[in-house]
C-alpha cells in the first residue's frame, strides 16, 4: 500500500539546514537537454512554487550553461530561500589544470561558478568525483578556505566509495579541516550497491545523502517494459546502459517489467514507485530529480508527499535484492585499480 503525507522538510546531515524531500537537478537545463532558457526557468520556478527549496547543478553540465540558467531563474526569485548546490571536478576545457580536485582548480572553479550563478555564495559545493592523484588533504584545505572566506557554506562529495568517505572524515579531523557534510551517490531500485557500505558509512558520520539518478537513467520512467519501445533519449549519447545484448541491461528490463506490475497494484506510476523507494531509506535525505520538460517535473512532484508501505517495499526487495547493482557499469565511477590493468600487474 502507499499513503499520502504532508511534505516534511528534512535536515541536511548535521548542518541544521532544512531541505525538501526532493532536490531539483539541473543537468537537463541547457545544451544537454532543454536548450530553451525560458522554458528551463519556468520549470525551475514551478518546482520552487511546489515547495522544492533545493537545487543541484554542476559546472560541467552543458559546460556552464546549466549554472547560468539556474542563476537567471534565481535572479527572479528570493535567492535566500533556496539551498543552492553545485559541483567541481570535471574538465572545463583543454587546459589540463582546468579539472580535478587540486587547490588551484577548486578555487578557480568556485569563482567561475559564482559568476555563472550570479550569486556571492554557494550553499553546498561538491567534489564531483574522487581524484586518485590529488591528496585529499589538499582538497579539504581548499574547501575549508572557501568556507572561511564566505564563498561556500558547506561542502560534500559525490560518487565516493565508502573507504574514501572514511579517509576524508579522518583527515578532516586530524588536520583540523572542515569536513564533507554530504555524499551524492547513484541510487535507485536497479542500482542498490551503496546499501552495502556507502549508506551505512554516511549514517555513521551523520552525512546528508543526495542520490542521483533515482529513475536509473530513464529505466524507471515508464518507457521500459513489455510491449514498450525500451529505448531512451540518452541511449543515442550513452548506449552502454541501454544495450539489451548486455546481460545486466536485460536483467534491468526483466526487473522493470515486474516493477511495473507492483506499481500498478499499488495504484502508482512507476516514477512514483521509484522515487518513493529512494525516499524510504533512512539514510537518504533528498533524491535528485532531473526533469527535461514540464511534463517530466509534474510526473515527479507527487512523490513529495508519498510513503510506500512495507508490502510494496518487500516486493521490491524480492525483485531486486538489497545491495544489488543489476548492471555493474551503472555505478558512475570506476576506481583506477579496476579500470587500469597495469595497476594489477607487476612490472616486467
Amino acid at each position: 500500500m502507499a499513503t499520502i503525507a504532508a511534505m516534511d522538510y528534512r535536515t541536511l546531515g548535521r548542518t541544521g539546514v532544512k531541505v525538501s524531500p526532493l532536490c531539483l537537478g539541473a543537468m537537463m537545463f541547457g545544451a544537454w537537454g532543454t536548450s530553451d532558457h525560458d522554458e528551463s526557468i519556468r520549470i525551475i520556478h514551478r518546482a520552487l512554487d511546489a515547495g522544492i527549496n533545493f537545487i543541484d547543478t554542476a559546472d560541467v553540465y552543458s559546460f556552464g550553461e546549466s549554472e547560468e540558467i539556474v542563476g537567471k531563474a534565481l535572479a527572479q526569485k528570493r535567492r535566500d530561500k533556496v539551498v543552492l548546490a553545485t559541483k567541481v571536478h570535471g574538465a572545463m576545457g583543454k587546459d589540463p589544470n582546468a579539472q580535478g580536485n587540486s587547490r588551484r582548480w577548486i578555487i578557480a572553479g568556485c569563482e567561475n561558478s559564482l559568476r555563472r550563478l550570479g550569486t556571492d555564495y554557494i550553499d553546498l559545493y561538491q567534489i564531483h568525483r574522487p581524484s586518485p592523484d590529488t591528496d585529499i588533504d589538499e582538497t579539504l584545505g581548499a574547501l575549508t578556505d572557501l568556507v572561511r572566506a564566505g564563498k561556500i557554506r558547506y561542502f560534500g562529495s559525490s560518487t565516493f566509495p565508502a573507504h574514501e568517505i572514511v579517509e576524508a572524515q579522518w583527515v578532516a579531523q586530524q588536520r583540523v579541516r572542515e569536513r564533507f557534510v554530504t555524499e551524492q551517490p547513484p541510487y535507485s531500485i536497479l542500482v542498490r550497491g551503496i546499501e552495502r557500505d556507502v549508506l551505512p558509512t554516511c549514517q555513521k558520520y551523520e552525512m546528508g545523502v543526495l542520490p542521483w539518478s533515482p529513475l536509473a537513467g530513464g529505466w524507471l520512467s515508464g518507457a521500459f517494459g513489455t510491449g514498450k519501445e525500451n529505448t531512451s533519449r540518452r541511449s543515442a549519447m550513452v548506449p552502454g546502459p541501454y544495450d539489451l545484448a548486455v546481460p545486466g541491461n536485460q536483467a534491468k528490463l526483466d526487473a522493470v517489467t515486474a516493477l511495473n506490475e507492483v506499481a500498478e497494484g499499488a495504484g502508482l506510476t512507476l516514477i512514483q514507485l521509484a522515487l518513493g523507494f529512494t525516499l524510504e531509506h533512512p539514510a537518504i535525505t533528498s533524491p535528485i530529480i532531473g526533469p527535461r520538460t514540464m511534463e517530466h517535473l509534474e510526473s515527479q512532484l507527487p512523490a513529495l508527499d508519498l510513503r510506500l508501505g512495507s508490502d510494496v517495499l518487500d516486493r521490491i526487495d524480492e525483485i531486486v535484492p538489497p545491495g544489488t547493482d543489476l548492471n555493474v557499469t551503472d555505478v558512475g565511477w570506476v576506481p583506477a585499480a579496476i579500470a587500469d590493468p597495469s595497476l594489477r600487474r607487476r612490472p616486467r
